[in-house]
C-alpha cells in the first residue's frame, strides 16, 4: 500500500525537476559596454522614445511590430566623440527571456552583440561568437532573417529567431534614432 500512494509523488518530484528554470548570467550591462566599446571613455545611459510615426516607420523598417516607444540605451564616447550606442533588449526565447545587448557603430551598422543573460535549458549555443559574427556590418537594410544572412542552430530554433528578430528591431531604431 505504501508503494502505491508514495509512487505518485515520486512522479511528480521528478516531473518537476524538468521544468527547473537554467539561468546563466554571462555579463552585466557596464561588463557589456567595455566588451563592445573597450577605446570608450565614457558611457551615457539613456532612454529613446519614440513617436507614433517613428515606431510606425521603425515597423516599416524591420517588418515586425515596433514592441515599445520607450528603448534602454547607452551611447559610448571617446572624449566627446560618439563611437556609437548600445541598445539593451530582451526576447523571449522558448519560455524564458534571453536578455542581450546590440552594438551599434555611429553609422547604425550592427558592431557586436553580446547576451547578457540566457535562462532556458537548451538553445544556449546562440551565445557562440561564431553564431553572434553573422550579424556584425549588417543593418536595417536586409540579411537580418534566420535563413536570409543568418543560420539557424538546430536545437535552438526559436532563440535564433527570436534573437534574430531582436537585432532587426534594434538595427530598424537605429536607422530612426541615429541615422543623419
Amino acid at each position: 500500500m505504501r508503494t502505491t500512494a508514495i509512487a505518485p509523488l515520486i512522479l511528480v518530484s521528478l516531473a518537476g525537476a524538468n521544468s527547473a528554470a537554467f539561468a546563466t548570467q554571462y555579463l552585466t550591462v557596464e561588463q557589456a559596454q567595455k566588451v563592445i566599446f573597450p577605446e570608450a571613455t565614457a558611457f551615457k545611459a539613456s532612454t529613446v522614445q519614440l513617436t507614433l510615426e517613428q515606431m510606425r516607420h521603425m515597423e516599416r523598417l524591420a517588418g515586425l511590430p515596433a514592441r515599445s516607444a520607450a528603448w534602454r540605451t547607452v551611447t559610448a564616447l571617446k572624449d566627446d566623440t560618439v563611437l556609437g550606442y548600445i541598445v539593451l533588449d530582451d526576447v523571449l526565447g522558448k519560455f524564458e527571456l534571453i536578455s542581450y545587448a546590440v552594438g551599434l557603430q555611429a553609422d547604425t551598422s550592427i558592431k557586436q552583440v553580446e547576451i547578457l543573460a540566457y535562462r532556458e535549458s537548451h538553445g544556449f549555443e546562440i551565445r557562440n561568437a561564431n553564431w553572434r559574427q553573422q550579424f556584425v556590418g549588417k543593418s536595417a537594410a536586409g540579411q537580418l532573417t534566420v535563413g536570409d544572412g543568418i543560420a539557424n542552430i538546430s536545437g535552438a530554433t526559436l532563440s535564433c529567431t527570436h534573437l534574430t528578430d531582436g537585432v532587426r528591431r534594434i538595427a530598424a531604431l537605429a536607422q530612426v534614432a541615429w541615422k543623419r
